[in-house]
């Protein structure tokens, strides 16, 4: 940095992360592997492990690989509705892990209770308001106000109304914002309206260190952001978890099999809990294939809308550079322009 512009609005989530620059990259499963974590770490931003359903004994290696990779701070994202949830909570909490996100769904007051009492820093998402309040009751530390532009599991608002209900009108907790963000002058803004820093996960899951297959990677940055939507749900008594994603074959599939199932649940021909059953069956490893086996048709491709706004696959500490450089420049001009 040329000036100290930059870090007076990075001053307060520098601080309580501990690295040089407040930007996160969102924990996502079977992507933010240690090696993307620590590359993120060691380009001075905060890298975060995504947990998702690993069992414990393998989280703990991904920790000890993450830990010989880096020296700087991470953390680890907890999924609250992940069949290993409990045992990964024990886990982050002998492992002395200094900072735990929880993800997925609320998390229980006396488990928030017991992280900060191992001495973890914690941070919850929030994608409403009344989520957002409740976290800061049961004594989180900080939030990450995800919008519904983000890819994978989203929630139902829209970050610009979210900056509104609970950025604007909170100060008890540093809060980091997310969702459809890439570019850095967007950055520069959002610490103007108070945020202590910013999640991107789209960004960073499109680089070099990422390992996600490179025909997902090269369908990604042929995308339009239009091209990543919400799934669906076309029926209450089959309630679907809003995930964004790329649409392809799969999406469609899953679209048809929601209708399938509510003719069969309509005509009594199946129960209700099946149903459920046989929609939860149809994304199971759909995720791990498009990241591993890059099966773009009918794996899932889950982004965030910034997707459109991508066109490279630089290396993690470039997309750094440039984030960093972008938003002085832009704190630059403001000033002036003042």
């Amino acid at each position: 940095m040329r000036t100290n512009i930059t870090k007076k609005f990075f001053k307060q989530g520098s601080e309580f992360l501990k690295v040089k620059f407040p930007i996160l990259c969102g924990a996502m499963a079977w992507v933010s592997t240690p090696e993307l974590v620590a590359a993120v770490a060691n380009s001075n931003g905060f890298g975060c492990l995504a947990a998702a359903n690993t069992p414990a004994d393998i989280l703990e290696k991904q920790v000890n690989k993450t830990r010989e990779l880096t020296d700087k701070p991470f953390g680890i994202n907890l999924i609250t509705i992940s069949p290993s949830y409990h045992e990964q909570l024990y886990l982050s909490q002998w492992m002395k892990l200094p900072y735990v996100i929880f993800a997925g769904s609320i998390p229980k007051k006396n488990e928030v209770k017991i992280i900060k009492e191992s001495g973890a820093k914690v941070i919850c998402f929030a994608s409403t308001k009344s989520i957002a309040d409740q976290m800061i009751r049961y004594g989180a530390d900080a939030l990450i106000l995800e919008g519904m532009e983000a890819g994978g599991h989203v929630g139902r608002v829209t970050l610009s109304v979210l900056l509104q209900q609970v950025l604007f009108e909170t100060r008890d907790v540093p809060i980091f914002v997310a969702g459809g963000i890439v570019s850095p002058k967007m950055c520069a803004h959002l610490l103007l309206m108070g945020a202590a820093g910013v999640q991107m996960g789209t960004r960073f899951a499109i680089s070099e260190e990422s390992c996600i297959h490179q025909d997902m990677k090269k369908l990604y940055i042929r995308s339009n952001s239009r091209d990543a939507i919400s799934v669906p749900q076309y029926d209450a008594r089959l309630p679907v978890v809003p995930v964004r994603t790329l649409r392809n074959k799969g999406f469609d599939d899953f679209s048809d099999l929601q209708q399938k199932l509510i003719e069969q649940l309509n005509s009594g021909k199946i129960s209700r809990f099946k149903a459920q059953i046989q929609m939860e069956k149809y994304w199971n490893g759909a995720l791990k294939n498009a990241v591993q086996k890059g099966d773009i048709e009918t794996g899932s491709m889950m982004a965030g809308q910034s997707v459109g706004m991508i066109k490279d696959i630089p290396k993690v500490s470039t997309i750094m550079e440039d984030l960093i450089t972008g938003i002085e420049s832009e704190l630059l001009l403001i000033k002036k322009l003042l």
